[in-house]
């Protein structure tokens, strides 16, 4: 499993089960297959080894089973169902004030998810701040307990934690080569990395995702990289169709698991970018059903059922994304919540729930969304004639959009500022942005002192692919030594 063969993991793991007896090496077990069965097949079936793995496991012994219950409630907060009867915090006692930090850890996120799954935002967010005070100066190298602390960072929108938990997670998997979960702590990482604007990066770690998961046996795995190389295109306003029709195949011809609730709603969000008309950009965004991915497209959303005249749709999201705002205190949904308001309000209104909006994303890592409350708000004074106020915000679009690659955002901010009576100077972009994914992968390393050959062995390839990739790399830059383009600023 580890090694990306879950066809052959699963077919060990079946011919052990028949001569595994004893609790513990059983609940091990069951897990294991858990974990293949909703990685590559089906979320329930998986959730029901667990569940089954977590009653084993219980009174023989506590520190497995309070992880596995922990395990159980995390699946159940994506949907997951068992026809067994089960209720993870009754099935583990609360443990003692003096047990080892990853058991309480373990106790606190089981809470947070069940909170979490009834959509309790405020209990869920303080047992998730529990479990992360518990581990964050002393972080766990846990392959059961670490990925659920980035699960619950992406459940609360705790951007900063995630990005640190998923870069943590991916240096230890390829430490171990244990390249199941350097696909894990890809594509989840890839989701924080779209959150806040990082997109380069976001657009690596998927191509990289992709060329894993397609080795592994199981295409299904390819449609989550696959769906976020989409959604990317989209917001840079290339052409996503390619990827699109690529999920839409993966997903007609094998079972995707767990992640195809991502995967289906990335596809939908990227379908609402593409779109021309508001009523049809409605029509893809408001199906989006996971919560994580509904606030990382609300602005969308809300900004389409606005276009649409669906205000009494657009209310009743802001009443949902409130709800979640007040209960985390998660500073980009607070900013999204004012700048929602705005577009809901007169005129008279708007200008101060926008800025609103901008002091709650001075410490949100969101910075798309900042860019396009700047824009907001500049179109809002340039349209009261307000046109030196509205520049500043106008400026400060453009740079984001441009920083971002985001083409369609720069040139609606490019008019709105010439609107404004300035000439709208683009920056000089990097040209890092003709770069392949492969490319800038192969470029970061190879500015980070690493040979060709250490490059190689991270990204699982070969040293003559890095070669080639890294000969392309020159040639677009214009550079001709690893000197110089350690040199470059290529952090775009």
């Amino acid at each position: 499993w580890l090694g990306a063969q879950p066809s052959r993991a699963a077919a060990l793991a079946t011919a052990a089960a028949a001569d595994v007896t004893e609790p513990l090496p059983r609940a091990r077990l069951l897990t294991l297959q858990g974990r293949i069965e909703w990685n590559t097949r089906s979320l329930d079936a998986g959730y029901d080894h667990v569940v089954h793995a977590a009653q084993v496991a219980a009174g023989v012994d506590e520190a497995l089973a309070q992880q596995l219950a922990m395990l159980a409630a995390s699946l159940a907060a994506w949907g997951a169902r068992s026809p067994r009867s089960f209720d993870p915090a009754a099935l583990v006692p609360a443990p003692a004030p003096d047990a080892a930090p990853r058991v309480r850890a373990a106790h606190a996120l089981l809470h947070g998810f069940r909170a979490a799954a009834r959509q309790d935002w405020t209990t869920s967010a303080d047992c998730f701040r529990d479990a992360f005070a518990l581990t964050d100066a002393d972080p766990v190298d846990d392959h059961v307990l670490q990925p659920n602390l980035g699960v619950a960072a992406m459940l609360v929108d705790d951007d900063e934690r995630g990005l640190r938990l998923h870069a943590e997670q991916l240096t230890a998997a390829r430490r171990a080569g244990a390249l199941s979960m350097v696909e894990h702590a890809l594509t989840r990482g890839a989701l924080f990395q779209l959150a806040t604007g990082a997109w380069t990066q976001a657009a690596g770690a998927a191509a990289e995702a992709l060329a894993l998961t397609a080795s592994t046996g199981h295409p299904g795995l390819t449609a989550l990289p696959t769906a976020e190389l989409a959604v990317l295109a989209a917001l840079r306003g290339d052409d996503a169709e390619r990827h699109l029709a690529e999920v839409a195949a993966i997903r007609e011809a094998h079972p995707v698991g767990l992640g195809d609730l991502l995967v289906v709603d990335l596809a939908r969000w990227a379908r609402g970018l593409r779109a021309g008309q508001p009523a049809s950009a409605l029509h893809h965004l408001e199906q989006i059903s996971s919560p994580g991915l509904r606030r990382m497209a609300a602005l969308d959303r809300l900004e389409a059922a606005v276009r649409a005249d669906r205000a009494d749709l657009a209310r009743a999201w802001l009443d949902e994304l409130d709800a979640f705002a007040t209960g985390t205190g998660a500073p980009a949904a607070l900013a999204v919540v004012e700048h929602g308001r705005a577009l809901l309000a007169g005129d008279d209104a708007a200008e101060e729930h926008l800025r609103r909006a901008l002091q709650a994303h001075g410490t949100s890592l969101r910075l798309p969304d900042r860019a396009r409350t700047h824009l907001a708000l500049g179109e809002h004074l340039r349209r009261a004639r307000r046109r030196v106020d509205a520049r500043e915000h106008l400026r400060a679009a453009l740079a984001a959009f441009d920083d971002l690659g985001a083409a369609p955002w720069s040139e609606r901010a490019a008019q709105e500022l010439r609107a404004s009576g300035e000439t709208a100077r683009r920056r000089d972009v990097s040209t890092a942005t003709a770069l392949t994914p492969q490319e800038r992968q192969v470029a970061a390393l190879v500015r980070q002192g690493l040979s060709n050959r250490d490059a190689a062995a991270r990204l699982f390839v070969s040293p003559r692919t890095v070669d080639f990739h890294l000969r392309n790399v020159f040639s677009k830059l214009g550079v001709t030594s690893r000197a110089e383009l350690a040199a470059l600023p290529l952090d775009r």
